[in-house]
């Protein structure tokens, strides 16, 4: 038996597997609003035998997008387009999840593949992005306008909000972005907050906000449903955010009723050196279960089954989040399923035909 592709329970949600679909901006909406790109993206790798399937960031605020065609979840007409995909990611036997998040100083950029850099100009549709501290990602990037304690309060009550609507349109997992150098990670990194009040300085101050938003996300989640929050572990930058500071913090994150630590890095300095490689990240997601006590995913050049399969057997991670690899092939579970010779994956009725290649050709099949 694989233990990939056994089922695995948090909360009173069984995962039918523990393989996800990690979130991947797709960079395809139109005022925050999901679309058929949408549906077919996450569906199909709902088709292809993934167990928990992520939208990719989706912002609490308009202007906490990454670019301006970012999914977003801050007024209630973006819920039903999302209700649909949830429904058919449902249908499949996978269970629909969604990451909130606010880019913080990474907001208003250009969608990655026309190959320009820094802000989008407000005349095109940008804005001005917010930050912690008056400190530019990069020189070709906008000096944000710092928040004021008001302003945090907002976005506490924004991401509570999406929340809730998160809920109505179908989501059964709920995760808070706080890596990859957006708002939550710029305030836990010192690298990118240099605030003196109750929210900078000390490590205490730094995940304050953290802290706060998961606390009010989970007092209105439901008890029976997990919540996860997604952390970079190390800037990957001396006197950065850290894994000692990872580990503390995923303790108090559990504490405070979260289920999993998915577990990334990197993202706030361009001047960061990361040894990448395959599964460079899993020995993180490793430190953090045995010494934290939580659960954890991991995320990372994990390319083949039988690697996947060794991560979970080895104790170093509790599910595996697939990205890139997802994108290159949408039946990359089924196809661990063939690969490890576990027989507990089941493809879909409308496919099954050309699964056994050793079986005779029938008359449907001459009509294709």
């Amino acid at each position: 038996m694989s233990l990939l592709l056994e089922p695995y329970t948090l909360r009173q949600l069984q995962l039918p597997n523990r393989i996800a679909v990690s979130p991947m901006c797709q960079y395809s909406s139109v005022d925050g609003l999901a679309n058929d790109w949408h549906l077919v993206h996450l569906g199909s790798r709902a088709v292809g035998g993934a167990g928990l399937v992520f939208t990719e960031a989706t912002a609490v605020t308009a202007d906490g997008r990454i670019t301006p065609q970012d999914l977003g979840l801050w007024h209630d007409e973006q819920i039903e387009p999302l209700q649909r995909i949830t429904r058919f990611i449902s249908a499949q036997g996978a269970v629909p999840a969604i990451q909130l998040a606010h880019a913080g100083r990474k907001a208003s950029t250009w969608r990655p593949w026309l190959g320009k850099h820094g802000n989008v100009p407000i005349e095109e549709g940008g804005w001005t992005p917010r930050g912690p501290s008056a400190i530019a990602f990069d020189p070709e990037h906008s000096v944000p306008q710092p928040l004021s304690e008001n302003d945090i309060q907002d976005v506490i009550d924004a991401f509570v909000t999406a929340t809730r609507r998160a809920l109505t349109a179908g989501f059964k997992v709920v995760e808070v972005h706080a890596a990859h150098g957006y708002l939550l990670h710029q305030f836990l990194s010192p690298l990118s907050n240099r605030r003196t009040d109750q929210y900078g300085g000390s490590f205490e101050n730094r995940i304050r906000l953290t802290l706060q938003v998961t606390a009010a996300m989970r007092d209105v989640w439901p008890a029976e449903l997990p919540l996860f929050v997604r952390v970079s572990a190390t800037d990957w930058v001396e006197d950065g955010w850290n894994p000692d500071e990872t580990v503390e913090l995923a303790r108090r994150l559990k504490a405070l009723g979260v289920d999993l630590i998915d577990v990334s890095s990197g993202g706030t300095s361009v001047h960061a050196e990361i040894p990448v490689g395959p599964g460079y990240q899993t020995r993180f997601a490793e430190r953090i279960r045995k010494e934290s006590d939580i659960a954890t995913g991991t995320v990372g050049m994990i390319t083949e089954p039988a690697q996947a399969e060794h991560i979970l057997r080895t104790g170093q991670a509790d599910i595996i989040l697939l990205a890139r690899e997802l994108l290159r092939d949408p039946y990359w579970a089924l196809h661990a399923d063939d690969d490890l010779g576990s027989r507990q994956a089941v493809w879909p009725a409308q496919y099954q035909r050309a699964t056994h290649r050793d079986q005779p050709i029938h008359e449907s099949d001459l009509r294709d």
